[in-house]
């Protein structure tokens, strides 16, 4: 895969940047290849906001979108916590606010609340714990009781109800980049890869998700693609997961359903020219208002305590 012209330079002056200011840098998984090569950490969501949790560093550069940097600073208040790109935010994340939620939890009191944690630092904190994508199934088995609210993603809420005897009443909101993705596109590439393993995101539409061979977290991918016989995989989630796919499995190929689709232009805001600027200045900075953030943290250190392996919890 072609870098463009000038990373060497830029990755460069990023390491001496990173080593100045004693900065570790986290970057998702649908970051720009570039991006994941100056990486610490490159991950999902869990990976990512338990790596924030114990950085061994000054400085969280977050390659990711604006809530993920928000769990960074809520995990680790003392640390400064950049994201490059501002306006890198999550549409989803958009679709429900702490008012909305709050109104929710008046139509159904008592019901406790899983939040996805693709959502702003204020929805967390009006919950009562987190999930990610990797451990919802586990998060929502966890929480006592026989109904939950799942918010905001319907899709995954629909797949973590599915998965367990849980009565879920999930917010309306969606990952469009996911929600794009269609029956028809898998039907299509299964008809022109017959032999290859399909793996879909449980961000998917349910109608996706039945013609999966696996449903599997961006981290969950990858181990499938490291462990598996199989040499073709059809993947239905964002396709900068390609990137490391490729790279670690080189004598293995991987189909994108709809290769148009599957792409979220916010994941890619964010360049190695910027993460140099803001590591230079600094900026720009993260910040979540304390009463906010230790509620969220409450939210969020839950699911890290569910989600830890149990030879970790004692």
């Amino acid at each position: 895969m072609a870098l463009p012209e000038g990373t060497r330079a830029l990755t460069q002056r990023v390491l001496e940047l990173k080593r100045k200011n004693r900065a570790i840098i986290l970057a998702h998984l649908y970051q720009r290849p570039e991006i994941q090569d100056v990486g610490d950490f490159v991950g999902d969501s869990l990976g990512l906001s338990q790596q924030a949790a114990t950085a061994q560093a000054d400085v969280i550069v977050f390659c990711g979108v604006h809530f993920m940097a928000e769990s960074a600073k809520i995990l680790s208040p003392e640390k400064v916590v950049v994201l490059p790109e501002p306006n890198a935010g999550c549409p989803m994340a958009d679709m429900i606010t702490a008012e909305d939620l709050r109104a929710k939890k008046r139509e159904l009191p008592g019901v406790p609340v899983v939040c996805y944690v693709n959502s702003s630092a204020a929805v967390k904190a009006e919950s009562d714990i987190c999930c990610t994508s990797r451990n919802a199934v586990q998060i929502v088995e966890s929480v006592p009781g026989d109904a939950i609210i799942f918010v905001p993603d319907r899709n995954l809420g629909d797949y973590a109800g599915r998965s367990t005897n849980k009565r879920v009443i999930a917010w309306d909101g969606f990952c469009a980049t996911h929600d794009r993705i269609t029956a028809r596109d898998v039907v299509r590439a299964k008809k022109a890869h017959p032999g290859a393993v399909v793996m879909v995101h449980p961000e998917c539409r349910p109608e996706v998700i039945d013609l999966a061979d696996e449903v599997l977290s961006t981290s969950g991918m990858l181990d499938l693609a490291r462990s598996s016989a199989a040499t073709e995989f059809i993947v239905g989630t964002e396709r900068g997961i390609l990137y490391q796919l490729s790279r670690q499995n080189p004598g293995k190929r991987f189909f994108l359903p709809s290769e148009g689709k599957q792409y979220c232009a916010n994941m890619k805001k964010i360049t190695l020219k910027k993460v140099a600027w803001a590591l230079e200045r600094l900026e720009p900075r993260v910040t979540v208002p304390e009463e906010i953030r230790a509620r969220a943290e409450q939210a969020l250190q839950r699911m890290l305590d569910v989600s830890r392996p149990p030879s970790a919890r004692e």
